[in-house]
């Protein structure tokens, strides 16, 4: 499977007249948050495969249409009761969720957000981000029971606690996402968040058995093991 991965900045050879030919073999996307809804539609129009996204702590116009909870916008930010026209938009929010794509035989699942550093919206503490990946146990139980696994990939805006993350109150990451790994053994972990001045830093850190990757900007994540076609006449549950 090849995956292409975004998060927190465009990149001008993903926003491009050429992306089609360019990203022709690409199976998936998936985004870390901070991006306009807009190049997200941008990149379906192009490619049409599927999408997997998260909000992070900016670009957060459309989130309360993506919950349509009012207790829940409450805790995320929105006081004013403000609410914004959500655009034509084809992509999987997976925020809070575990989704299967059947296709491709991929569990992907989703905890976006950074940490709460000024009572903005999309900010959570330690215990609520715990609380979140816990609301989530099952649908990863059902899969561990059916598929023989909990979960291929969780997707997060912000990084794990010591693993990629900064020293601020913003850009610290989760101690939760360290628990996930422990206990649902996702293969990759993928991050945005943590700006990569230098492309050529070290994107890459490992827990247990789970690569975690800062997707920033732009990154190709290649593994003929993940997200292999199902065989046609397989049991689907």
């Amino acid at each position: 499977m090849k995956i292409l991965c975004i998060a927190d900045k465009s990149d001008p050879l993903v926003y491009s007249k050429n992306i089609a030919s360019r990203y022709a073999d690409i199976d998936v996307v998936i985004a870390a948050g901070d991006l306009p809804l807009k190049y997200y539609e941008f990149i379906l129009s192009c490619l049409n495969k599927p999408l997997f996204f998260v909000f992070g702590n900016h670009n957060l116009e459309y989130l309360n249409q993506f919950y349509g909870n009012s207790a829940l916008m409450g805790q995320f930010g929105y006081k004013d009761g403000v609410i914004q026209t959500l655009p034509a938009f084809g992509g999987d929010f997976v925020d809070g969720k575990v989704l299967y794509n059947k296709r491709h035989n991929l569990i992907v699942a989703g905890l976006g957000g950074s940490m709460r550093y000024n009572r903005g919206r999309h900010q959570f503490t330690e215990r609520e981000m715990y609380f979140r990946m816990l609301k989530m146990f099952p649908k990863l139980l059902f899969n561990r029971i059916f598929r023989g696994r909990w979960v291929d990939i969780l997707v997060t805006h912000a990084a794990p606690l010591g693993l990629g993350d900064d020293t601020d109150a913003c850009h610290q990451g989760f101690s939760t996402f360290l628990t996930f790994m422990q206990w649902f053994k996702p293969k990759y972990l993928l991050h945005g968040h943590i700006h990569l001045t230098d492309l050529n830093a070290n994107r890459h850190h490992v827990y247990k058995r789970t690569k975690v990757i800062n997707i920033y900007q732009s990154y190709i994540l290649e593994d003929p093991k993940i997200g292999r076609e199902r065989k046609n006449g397989s049991n689907e549950h």
